[in-house]
């Protein structure tokens, strides 16, 4: 029965992969809200986002939908980094089980990019009028556990993008699915991110005034018009993960994994990582990323957990080496009620 599940949720998930990608091609940095690619929770980013077949804490919401299933206990989880370029990231969700229907989450994702000075045409240095770029992503999720082995999960989210007096807005889903091999310590984990609309900016900063018809003297020449921009997808993303428990006793436990990655605005690559824990108090964890991608500023990920388990708390840390860019830190609380 397991084993016709896992197949069902194979093919369900290579259907949609080749819906998706057969007539793609590499679009580096062509699709909409790319925030949403950015990843959940200090623990996973630190396993060099390794995380589809563990994603056993609330930004499971994130990485693998169906692994949030495995949560008994109401866990809050609150994110915060300074991303690159002096980003501001936030996300804050919850998990929350109840008996025999399934476990649902909600969660909010906040992005601000700061403020800009506004240019133009005749004032290219400044016209001293500032503004604002802003995103916002709203998910609400639901898990269960089909078997004692096979979990599945599906998110809805609303995608909206703010610059200025302009914004985009658009819908997604995600689906996701964990398997317990009958193997022991290994899991098999595959997820697809951000299925869903196309979204296209407008708002009051494209409204222009036209002449229709400039071979027409005395005509209304201040005629409202409003510019029309592109239609874009959002960044689709297909992830195959394994985990494996190498060690784990009352002392110890190493989880080390593997991720792959088919973005539909970018190559293939992969992440990998591992987490030692010692004694349920302290983790340690290390990982890499984006393996293979061609020209990816990614790399080296570090980081650390304090574990009070018996006061339901978790503090994560994360490290990532970004290239040419200022590294990230990124910092996790989790309560589990």
């Amino acid at each position: 029965m397991q084993l016709r599940i896992l197949k069902i949720s194979c093919f369900i998930c290579l259907a949609i992969f080749n819906i998706s990608f057969a007539q793609n091609i590499t679009k580096v940095a062509t699709t909409a809200a790319p925030f949403l690619t950015i990843g959940i929770g200090a623990r996973a980013q630190a396993m060099g986002g390794a995380f589809t077949a563990v994603a056993n804490d609330a930004s499971a919401m994130f990485w693998n939908v169906g692994g949030a299933a495995q949560l008994n206990n109401t866990e809050i989880i609150v994110n915060h980094s300074d991303w690159i370029a002096d980003i501001d990231y936030n996300y804050g969700g919850v998990v929350f089980p109840i008996s025999n229907i399934g476990n649902f989450g909600v969660g909010i994702m906040h992005i601000d990019y700061g403020e800009f000075e506004q240019t133009t045409e005749n004032n290219p240095e400044g016209t001293g009028v500032l503004f604002s770029a802003k995103s916002i992503a709203i998910n609400l999720s639901y898990s269960r556990m089909l078997t004692d082995r096979f979990m599945i999960g599906f998110t809805g989210k609303y995608v909206e993008e703010n610059i200025y007096n302009s914004s985009a807005s658009g819908m997604a889903v995600d689906i996701g699915f964990l398997y317990e091999t009958p193997f022991p310590g290994l899991r098999l984990g595959m997820n697809i991110s951000n299925f869903g609309t196309k979204m296209q900016m407008s708002g009051d900063d494209l409204l222009v005034k036209v002449d229709i018809d400039q071979t027409i003297n005395g005509n209304n020449d201040q005629i409202n018009s409003r510019i029309e921009t592109g239609r874009y997808d959002l960044p689709l993303l297909f992830r195959f993960g394994l985990s494996y428990e190498l060690i784990n006793n009352e002392n110890s436990k190493v989880i080390i994994a593997a991720d792959a990655l088919h973005p539909n605005d970018n190559a293939e690559s992969v992440n990998v990582g591992t987490e030692f824990r010692y004694k349920n108090l302290l983790a340690f964890r290390a990982g890499y990323r984006s393996l293979f991608l061609k020209d990816s500023e990614e790399g080296l990920t570090l980081g650390g957990g304090l574990l009070l388990e018996s006061y339901g708390i978790r503090l994560d840390y994360a490290y990532e080496s970004f290239g040419n860019f200022n590294s990230i830190q990124k910092y996790t609380l989790h309560l589990i009620l």
